[in-house]
């Protein structure tokens, strides 16, 4: 007899959007130890998001949007310079999720940024730019390229995985989430839930009323936890 291990994410909700698709709901029940394709594409290209069983939860929220002509956009290219924070290491793959992501979405336009210059590349249906998410102006510079300046359908914050990184960048690009989009932030560290949530009430959940929030914590030591923003279908 087959046994199967399950384990559940806990959620924290905030903000609740009548036409927003939901992000909370999908995400109740959902088993992140079970396998799913986008698992196996992920980790056929080299990227660590199957591992971190991102993967799982990814595939519930974009199940609905594989065959559709959107954009994506993800903030970390996953540098393999030791030099440089944040890094995948030396057998690390650049460019690894961006090409999963096109894969796995055939008709979606994948864009990426990092503050490493080096491992900048353009391909069928990827083109990646520089981007510093400490320096707010570069930011503002990255979102008015012309490939990007009406927003994007999927928005990932794969980047430096700091507090101060993660507000800077979310406080400058969730605006640029598109009506019906889906915003993440991957690798928070435990410690910051707390300040996370509080933030989440006090603030985001107010300044940003057509979205709806979601902290992820994931309940797996070998991965970090998750926010995740909807914004409302408008």
């Amino acid at each position: 007899m087959s046994q199967f291990t399950k384990r559940i994410p806990k959620l924290h909700a905030f903000g609740s959007v009548p036409t927003a698709p939901g992000i909370v709901k999908r995400l109740q029940g959902v088993n992140i130890l079970a396998p799913t394709r986008m698992c196996r594409v992920m980790s056929k290209w080299g990227s660590d998001k199957g591992r971190n069983h991102y993967t799982t939860v990814y595939s519930a929220l974009f199940q609905d949007r594989c065959e559709q002509p959107i954009k994506i956009f993800e903030l970390g290219l996953g540098t393999n310079n030791p030099d440089a924070p944040s890094n995948m290491g030396i057998f690390g793959a650049p460019g690894a999720s961006h090409r999963g992501w096109r894969e796995l979405f055939p008709n979606a336009l994948v864009y990426g940024a990092d503050i490493d210059r080096q491992i900048m590349f353009q391909e069928d249906r990827i083109k990646t730019f520089y981007c510093d998410q400490l320096d707010r102006s570069s930011i503002r510079e990255l979102w008015a390229q012309p490939e990007l300046m009406d927003g994007a359908d999927i928005i990932i914050e794969d980047g430096l995985h700091t507090l101060e990184a993660n507000i800077s960048f979310l406080e400058e690009s969730l605006q640029h989430l598109r009506p019906g989009g889906i915003y993440i932030i991957e690798d928070i560290e435990s410690e910051c839930i707390p300040d996370w949530c509080t933030r989440l009430e006090t603030i985001y959940s107010k300044q940003y009323s057509k979205y709806e929030f979601a902290f992820v914590v994931l309940a797996n030591p070998g991965s970090g936890n998750m926010l995740v923003a909807a914004r409302g279908a408008e």
